[in-house]
């Protein structure tokens, strides 16, 4: 396992030093997922709800998201975000229904972003939360997890479920 990085000689927090780290083109993906009734199911794809179109609200505040990570994260870098995409996929067994959030973000720089695509991922699927807790306050979120990641000093790294 590698050090923590993020302490000073004090062993106080600090921000990283990434001056002197390559420029490289960088990507994460990260899944999560809300667990919801049928009724908000059918809502949601009848575009019944009354706030608006769920998905369309989460997929644009996902991206918001994504680029507002080092505001709410306190050791992230400001990083200049080059793409997200979110894509949502519904998962129903029998009476059990899911919908799969997967965000994807890209820069070119000197730091990842595998906590934009964490960060986007959970801010668009707490936003279907939001959106729908009028019908239904007993969804679930989660697990939230990251998928994959590219580019950088530590290498590619790829998610294997076992």
């Amino acid at each position: 396992m590698s050090e923590f990085t993020h302490f000073n000689d004090q062993g106080r927090a600090k921000m990283v030093d990434i001056s002197a780290k390559e420029t490289t083109k960088r990507t994460a993906r990260a899944k999560t997922s809300i667990q919801l009734t049928e009724e908000v199911y059918k809502k949601i794809t009848n575009h019944e709800i009354g706030k608006g179109d769920v998905l369309s609200v989460a997929q644009v505040a996902g991206i918001m998201a994504a680029k507002q990570t080092a505001n709410v994260i306190p050791m992230c870098h400001p990083i200049p975000i080059k793409g997200v995409d979110i894509e949502f996929e519904w998962k129903i067994e029998e009476s059990n229904y899911e919908l799969m959030i997967t965000s994807t973000v890209k820069t070119t720089g000197s730091t990842g972003v595998e906590m934009e695509a964490l960060t986007s991922a959970s801010v668009s699927a707490l936003t279907v939360y939001d959106m729908c807790k009028a019908v239904d306050k007993g969804m679930v979120i989660g697990p939230t997890y990251l998928v994959e990641k590219t580019g950088g000093k530590s290498g590619d790294f790829h998610r294997v479920d076992k």
